[in-house]
């Protein structure tokens, strides 16, 4: 059988997207980088925005005029809270919520899936994973905050943890496969824990993962700012855990984050900040913020700018605030011009291009460590590798070798448009 997986949205329904592929390839099927000549489709689909269902919508239509003949099965949160808008739609076979999304390739199948594993090289070396490099690993997902905006707390429910003793299966299987980095996602990453009692679960299984598996690198992503344990960042005085974090502000108002219910302040977010930053040397720091968020006047902007500025982060994920009905959100008043929305977007997406320049730019001249991810294409000098540094610089370079899957020192002698070009140190 041959299978087509795509997926749109957060790291975490990459993360199921990956797991699934792997499952597949280990009952034998194929998957394939295209869908016209597939026999399954997978969709895992966003609703984080009114925007994204219509992408996830789109990209289900796109997908069956392509390939007319091959069966679709869609999941994720749209699928979660609109199942039937998604089941009418020409060549969906099968519609998945979420809580059934584990089984979903024995249900396709009709095959077993084989958990993750040790065993010997002929069981964990899957169809084509060695040629990959980084593997996304969901350890949590559901959410038991109330952010007012937000409907992942409907779509994907309350917080549940993975069991400590089978994600590490799954990264030294994945190690072993060849894989040079995990990244650790979940709806609500820094909670990781908290439904089986222990607030602090989330530093024990990242210190467990550095003192049972040998995977050369550990990232983290999302993390909400209030989650963190004492001596969290005490973790990175192991260099095998990135020093990128991506914490997520949404606005730099107080007034703001208070309608939003967001459990944290200018003060509280400057003091993470500041702690961050002098525990873990070149830190990257990057950060989610939504404009326009219902009640956000121009003096609340102007403060949010204001804050957004000053906490320097290395770039921005900009969000223009939609209604997502079944939220308190959709029922405040104040709803903010279309207009305004595009204006506080544009000014705050060149604030982070300009940031993303200049973080790169402070190692110009400098070595850091890249592991390559991929080529995007060749000239007559050699491949065009790309990757990303450990405090996650996007970084490219000409090289007469594929360095994909390679750890390598990396000289940075330019950046452009926030891509560190340079030259790898291979000895």
């Amino acid at each position: 059988m041959k299978v087509h997986l795509r997926m749109l949205g957060c790291r975490l329904n990459q993360s199921e997207i990956d797991t699934m592929a792997r499952q597949f390839e280990a009952q034998g099927h194929i998957v394939v980088d295209t869908p016209d000549d597939a026999d399954q489709i997978i969709v895992n689909t966003c609703a984080v925005t009114n925007e994204a269902t219509k992408s996830s919508r789109k990209l289900i239509r796109d997908l069956h005029r392509t390939n007319e003949t091959a069966e679709i099965s869609v999941t994720g949160c749209y699928a979660q809270i609109s199942p039937n808008d998604i089941a009418v739609i020409d060549g969906v076979k099968r519609v998945f919520d979420n809580a059934q999304k584990d089984s979903m390739v024995s249900a396709i199948t009709g095959q077993p899936v084989e958990q993750f594993d040790i065993e010997p090289h002929a069981r964990f070396v899957a169809h084509g994973a060695s040629n990959r490099s980084r593997a996304f690993i969901k350890v949590q997902d559901g959410c038991d905050n109330a952010c007012t905006f937000c409907i992942t707390t409907v779509a994907r429910g309350d917080g549940m943890s993975r069991d400590a003793d089978e994600i590490l299966n799954e990264i030294q299987y994945l190690h072993q496969s060849g894989y040079q980095e995990v990244v650790l996602t979940g709806v609500h990453l820094g909670s990781y824990g908290y439904d089986l009692g222990n607030h602090d679960g989330l530093l024990e299984l990242v210190q467990r993962i550095l003192d049972e598996t040998e995977i050369p690198r550990v990232r983290l992503s999302s993390l909400e700012p209030w989650d963190l344990s004492e001596g969290f960042f005490d973790l990175w005085q192991n260099p095998r855990v990135m020093p990128h974090l991506h914490l997520p502000l949404q606005s730099g108002c107080d007034a703001t984050l208070k309608r939003m219910r967001r459990n944290t302040s200018q003060t509280e977010f400057r003091a993470l900040m500041e702690a961050a930053r002098e525990k873990i040397p070149h830190v990257n720091i990057t950060s989610d913020v939504i404009v326009g968020f219902p009640g956000e006047t121009e003096a609340e902007w102007s403060e949010s700018l204001d804050f957004i500025q000053e906490m320097n982060f290395g770039s921005l994920h900009v969000f223009r605030y939609s209604v997502r009905e079944g939220t308190p959100a959709a029922r405040m008043r104040g709803k903010v011009r279309n207009t305004a929305k595009k204006e506080r977007s544009h000014a705050l997406l060149s604030h982070s291009q300009a940031q993303e320049n200049d973080f790169a730019e402070q190692y110009i001249g400098q070595e850091v460590t890249v592991l390559w991810e991929h080529i995007i294409g060749s000239s007559e000098a050699g491949f065009i590798n790309t990757g990303y540094s450990d405090n996650y610089i996007r970084v490219q370079c000409i090289h007469p070798r594929v360095l994909t899957n390679h750890i390598t020192r990396f000289k940075i002698e330019r950046v452009v448009d926030g891509v560190a070009h340079g030259s790898p140190v291979i000895e």
